[in-house]
């Protein structure tokens, strides 16, 4: 684990392995630590995984949008010399992603959005996300958390893997409540990015769980016909966490992109 200062605050971020640079970002109420388990599975590269600010062990002060977060990713790679790489985002890290791919399209050799969309949010998804932020400001995370994290999963998969729900929930009942606060707004006041899609010189992976709830399936489906080269992988009995619900499936998918481009 490895720290650098990014705006006066500290940004945890840690590598493993060597080779092509693969960046993974996490998502909103998760941290760097989601890949652990993950980029074993992998096949050898350079990983770079990261905390994005207000969650894990990166600082927060004050708000910090979705572009915002994209500059400290582009912070990250100039502290680390990188100048090309493979940018891969979970759920809001997709989001980051594309606001990265936006501004430094040129520096990337692929783009991967696991259960993840370049879609500003509807209003009523933004009137959900502000009660969602108000309600954490008057009554502290826990609750709210607690009440987050089985939506992410199938039933049938929490039924067999309450260890797992238990911790995840745990580790993002430690964060701070100003960072769980300005996700949801980072992510309710994003611009559409379809655009970014539809006008990539680089290849673009799609993993699409069928059983995600947070993500409507006309825009899963819709994202995909945007990219000019696209990688396409529709996983039936998955929701918005493949990394866990189908680690070997989802990594295998993950490392085609990575040596087939």
């Amino acid at each position: 684990m490895s720290t650098f200062i990014c705006q006066n605050k500290n940004i945890r971020y840690q590598i493993t392995g060597s080779g092509q640079p693969v960046l993974l970002i996490h998502g909103y109420c998760e941290d760097g630590t989601i890949w652990d388990h993950f980029i074993p599975l992998l096949p050898a590269a350079q990983y770079i995984t990261m905390d994005l600010p207000g969650f894990g062990e990166s600082e927060i002060d004050g708000a910090v949008s979705i572009v915002e977060m994209a500059e400290v990713v582009k912070s990250l790679l100039k502290h680390l010399k990188i100048e090309r790489l493979m940018l891969i985002g979970h759920s809001m890290g997709g989001y980051v992603a594309l606001a990265f791919a936006e501004k430094y399209g040129s520096m990337l050799s692929g783009l991967g959005l696991f259960h993840s969309h370049p879609y500003a949010d509807t209003e009523a998804q933004k009137v959900s996300r502000t009660r969602s932020a108000d309600f954490v400001k008057k009554n502290g995370s826990a609750h709210f958390i607690k009440q987050l994290m089985p939506k992410l999963f199938p039933d049938d998969f929490i039924r067999f893997n309450n260890f797992l729900l238990n911790n995840l929930t745990f580790r993002a009942s430690r964060y701070p409540v100003t960072g769980i606060v300005n996700g949801q707004e980072a992510m309710r006041d994003r611009s559409d990015r379809t655009e970014v899609l539809r006008t990539a010189t680089y290849p673009v992976l799609f993993i699409v769980g069928k059983k995600d709830t947070t993500v409507e399936k006309e825009k899963a489906r819709d994202q995909t016909a945007l990219p000019a080269r696209a990688m396409i992988k529709i996983l039936p009995d998955i929701g918005h966490m493949g990394m866990f619900e189908a680690p070997r499936k989802t990594a295998a998918m993950v490392g085609e992109f990575i040596n087939f481009f």
